[in-house]
């Protein structure tokens, strides 16, 4: 086992040096960029995006055909190639990328272009609501999921299993943005009963400090609530049959007749027997939902619920073309993820021994 998790370690290396070049190849291709956004926002102009949406005005060339900017007309070349020279543009983007690389090989991951803050600062600033949304949902999505999804396996085709497989389609097919909205609409004042708030993660400032160690846990509890049903509805209904229909393979097979003949309780032949085998396809699933949902975050829910995690940082640094922000978060995201990848294949030999990943062959 120990050779296997160091050639998996060695393999993460290329793999993200690979994630890197890739997404670093596509934004050379992606037009406007910092130095765009800031000519904009000099001139006055708004978004540099509207520019290349508008009319045929903005696509006509200037007198000068060696503008390297369309914006830029009227403003002193000796600007132009400050800025250049403050975000590193006046490099070639080989010696720019593996600069990059070097520095977050040192954990150095830069400063945002536009907010002066460092990118690991900005991503502390913004993990307590993916910490929030992540977390929890996983956690509910899989403690409501795994118990259901064994009772509709045990009874497969009665009554019960029909109505929660209608239940569970429903809500698979229920956008999360548009349960989000519902859940405002119903208990958060919108038009029916204002039960619980309709934004942010704690109560304001004043009244936060103002509270006991048990009421801030309250408080906080009654804040996450409408975010956390909204980004777990999908995830719920989705284990749940993944769960249900891993079951009914494992209970039909030989070993479980066998088992059941020998006198034990069906409880046991679920739980010490069926479950091990059973859960493997579950936890293969796992490090996507974990990073999917705890790093990605959900950019429409951060919204409806005036939520600011990563959902919304990602989004505002592509727009605005914040590149520390958006290589700095792919790097360490990315490495996580790998990471998690390596502790799923863990997870199996600790819940079937019988998994020996030395004995494969590669």
């Amino acid at each position: 086992m120990i050779h296997y998790i160091l050639r998996r370690l060695a393999l993460v290396i290329p793999t993200l040096f690979g994630i890197m070049v890739i997404n670093f190849t596509l934004v050379q291709f992606v037009p406007g960029g910092p130095i765009e956004q800031i000519i904009a926002q000099m001139e006055g102009e708004g978004d540099v995006f509207e520019r290349f949406a508008g009319g045929g005005a903005d696509a006509q060339v200037g007198e000068r055909g060696d503008d390297t900017y369309r914006g830029a007309r009227g403003l002193p070349p000796e600007f132009i190639a400050q800025l250049e020279r403050e975000f590193g543009f006046d490099k070639p983007p080989v010696e720019r990328f593996f600069g990059m690389m070097w520095n977050y090989m040192r954990l150095d991951f830069g400063t945002s272009y536009f907010r002066s803050i460092g990118v690991m600062e900005l991503v502390l600033e913004k993990m307590p609501v993916s910490i929030t949304l992540g977390l929890w949902s996983t956690v509910i999505a899989y403690l409501v999921s795994i118990p259901l999804g064994i009772a509709k396996a045990v009874r497969d085709g009665s009554r019960f299993d029909t109505w929660t497989s209608g239940v569970i389609i429903v809500g698979y097919a229920i956008p999360g943005f548009l349960f989000a909205i519902l859940l405002l609409v119903l208990f958060a004042g919108g038009s029916y009963w204002q039960i619980f708030p309709s934004r942010g993660l704690t109560s304001s400032q004043e009244v936060w400090d103002q509270l006991s160690p048990l009421g801030k846990a309250l408080d906080y509890l009654w804040h996450i609530t409408l975010p956390v049903l909204a980004s777990t509805i999908s995830a719920f209904a989705t284990l749940t049959l993944l769960t249900k229909n891993s079951f009914l393979d494992e209970i039909r097979k030989q070993y479980v007749m066998t088992a059941r003949a020998k006198g034990l309780t069906e409880r046991r032949v679920l739980y010490g027997h069926v479950f091990r085998n059973a859960m493997l396809i579950v936890i293969a699933g796992f490090p996507a939902v974990f990073v999917g949902v705890f790093f990605g975050g959900s950019l429409i829910i951060e919204t409806i619920f005036s939520l600011d995690g990563l959902g919304r940082l990602g989004f505002e640094a592509a727009v605005a073309r914040d590149y520390p922000v958006m290589f700095g978060t792919l790097f360490v995201f990315g490495l996580i993820g790998l990471v998690v990848g390596i502790l799923s294949d863990l997870m199996y030999v600790w819940i079937d021994p019988r998994i020996d990943f030395e004995t494969r062959e590669t």
